[in-house]
């Protein structure tokens, strides 16, 4: 459930921001509505976190590092050293770099001094070196001396010795181009310098290591200046007003609003009344940003590891819906993954840290029991079906095959289900009953947010809306039978104890459209909501498309877990015939545990990929629910 919530307006002495907050953070009850602050001190705390983070992703994760304490002072101080360190590492990283690069440039012409050829210089000899083109270095007139070091078939790497005549000079300015820059130093100590910076990297890689043992102090220092910044926010983002015309007088008011559980209201105003607070106390309402707070059983409350991950919070004014999204994505974890045996590997790795929380009498994390739940989903599903490490149902044990329900079972794959209604040699094959499961599956989830929506508008008649919706889904589930499964065995024509089931469905089509054309958009008059609809009527028109490719989309269950069965059998296949031979069995169990892995790894993409999505896209569309929400977080003094 989503816990009920007040709206609360606190008004305080201007002087007393300071010491109001360090009791209502104390208090720890009132999510305060403050988002921006100012000031020096605020900007000061921010590149303090800076600074921290910088420093924890400069040591990295160093597991054997003996763990060590340290104060907020000394992580800052810390944190500054070991910014200090990074940057003398950063700039002997890219001095290493350049000299790489020149390195790199110098090696065709083998080792280069420029000293030794500025000193032939000093005695008369200037020497220059040329990278020329083959016809260019052929066409050089006899006068000019060179020494030809290294060529290829396009050019000639070469040494040329500077004459002192006008006409040289001439000629040198139209080989400028062609002309190689002395380094500022030899090959030898550029070297010698690439080696001691690398010394100097490691020197500065071992200096940041060493800090490792402070990891959680940096961490916990992090926190700190978190819960500062949110206090220096909120003191500096409340809003004042001056009490008198003359503002150096000092007197003035503060206040803003929050938002607390409606069972706390008692505590907090005890400590209004205690401290002379003014407190306004209103109902929130829909043009309010409320933040939410769901409460569940301990079971429900499993799939709060999956939505945190995803970001995904109710508006306030939305519907919990953990339950459903909880029960559901189970359903579709085990279809989408599809082998018992794969199950039987997710139940095992989830078993290990269960037993031991168990043996040294730790609470289990709620991640490892939900994953755990994944795991027997599967294996419930793989046994249903049949289906074990994509094997053959004809390799599998009898007792496997009996537990298996005949009409979705692999060992009936080949089966044609023929049903009272249909002509000899019309049926359904086992792929078309799995689909039907995934529709019917699809019909179930879609109603039960119709059926929401027709609880909560029960004292209105708009209610009709979310009925006319719920007529229109059954109708449209008999048109998806019949021209996406089987039209044969669904057909408009059928008759069953006398009623016309096609026409029936084109019926409730009819009647659901009318219903939630009048209804869906009502507001205390029927004309209005009529006239909502016509305004809108490409969008309502488009809704009953959208409700059939809504079903359809849950194909996409059965799809999913038919391609996963197809990639473990090929698998099985390449590594089946390695199996027979000694030599080749290691090889061959590589490539079970490699392929099967992979598939596991694809599995887990398309329950993201797809079950997620048909939870919070097409049962949340059918609940007019966007996912708009934002946690409720009173502002306390502990740290998370």
């Amino acid at each position: 459930m989503i816990v009920p919530m007040k709206k609360v307006s606190l008004i305080i002495m201007g002087d007393k921001k300071t010491d109001t907050l360090k009791k209502l953070r104390k208090l720890g009850l009132l999510h305060i509505e403050i988002t921006e602050g100012s000031g020096e001190k605020l900007v000061e705390l921010k590149e303090q976190i800076s600074l921290l983070e910088s420093a924890l992703y400069s040591i990295g994760k160093n597991k054997k590092a003996e763990i060590r304490t340290a104060t907020h002072k000394e992580a800052l101080s810390i944190a500054e050293e070991i910014a200090d360190l990074a940057e003398q590492k950063k700039a002997y990283l890219s001095e290493k770099v350049t000299l790489t690069t020149e390195l790199d440039r110098l090696a065709p012409w083998g080792d280069v001094d420029p000293d030794e050829i500025a000193a032939l210089s000093k005695n008369g000899v200037e020497i220059l070196l040329y990278d020329l083109p083959t016809a260019e270095y052929a066409s050089l007139p006899d006068t000019l001396r060179t020494v030809r070091l290294s060529s290829t078939k396009s050019s000639v790497k070469c040494l040329l010795v500077k004459p002192n005549t006008e006409d040289a000079e001439e000629l040198l300015e139209g080989l400028k181009s062609y002309r190689f820059e002395l380094p500022e130093r030899s090959t030898d100590k550029i070297r010698n310098r690439i080696s001691e910076l690398s010394d100097l990297i490691a020197e500065a890689d071992k200096k940041i290591a060493s800090y490792g043992g402070y990891v959680k102090s940096l961490k916990d220092a992090v926190k700190v200046c978190e819960k500062e910044i949110e206090f220096e926010t909120y003191s500096t983002g409340m809003e004042s007003e001056s009490l008198s015309e003359k503002r150096e007088n000092g007197l003035s008011v503060a206040y803003f609003k929050g938002y607390i559980e409606a069972d706390n209201i008692e505590r907090l105003k005890g400590a209004a009344k205690e401290n002379s607070w003014g407190l306004l106390i209103e109902d929130p309402t829909e043009e309010d940003n409320v933040p939410t707070k769901l409460k569940n059983n301990k079971f429900v409350s499993l799939i709060y590891p999956l939505t945190d991950f995803l970001g995904t919070v109710p508006g306030y004014f939305e519907y919990d819906i953990s339950s459903w999204f909880l029960m559901f994505i189970l359903i579709f974890f085990g279809i989408i993954f599809g082998d018992g045996g794969y199950g039987l590997l997710i139940s095992a790795v989830a078993a290990v840290p269960i037993v031991k929380a168990l043996v040294s009498k730790k609470a289990v994390p709620p991640t490892i029991l939900l994953v755990g739940l994944f795991g027997l989903s599967t294996v419930l599903w793989g046994t249903l079906t049949c289906t074990w490490f994509g094997l053959s149902p004809d390799k599998l044990p009898e007792w496997l095959k009996a537990l298996s329900i005949p009409v979705i079972s692999n060992v009936y794959a080949d089966k044609l289900w023929t049903l009272p209604w249909t002509p000899e040699g019309v049926g359904l094959t086992t792929a078309q009953n799995l689909q039907i499961f995934c529709f019917t599956l699809a019909l179930v989830q879609l109603l039960v947010a119709h059926v929401k929506g027709t609880i909560r508008n029960i004292r209105s008649v708009k209610l009709l809306g979310d009925v006319g919706s719920g007529l229109q889904l059954i109708g449209i589930y008999y048109l998806v039978l019949s021209l996406v499964v089987n039209a044969e065995v669904f057909s408009f024509g059928l008759v069953l104890g006398g009623i016309p089931i096609g026409i029936v469905a084109i019926a409730l089509i009819a009647v659901g459209f009318c219903l939630s054309f009048v209804f869906s958009n009502y507001e205390g008059s029927v004309l209005r909501s009529v006239l909502s609809s016509c305004k809108n009527i490409v969008s309502v028109l488009l809704g009953v498309v959208n409700v059939f490719s809504d079903i359809v989309s849950y194909i996409r269950l059965w799809a999913v877990g038919l391609a996963g069965a197809a990639i473990s059998a090929t698998v099985n296949e390449l590594a089946g015939p390695l199996l027979g031979n000694f030599m080749f069995m290691i090889l061959a169990i590589v490539l079970l545990v490699f392929g099967h892995g992979l598939n596991m790894i694809l599995n887990v993409l398309s329950v993201i990929v797809h079950g997620i999505r048909l939870n919070t896209l097409e049962f949340s569309s059918h609940l007019d629910m966007s996912w708009s929400g934002h946690k409720f977080k009173p502002f306390k003094e502990q740290i998370d």
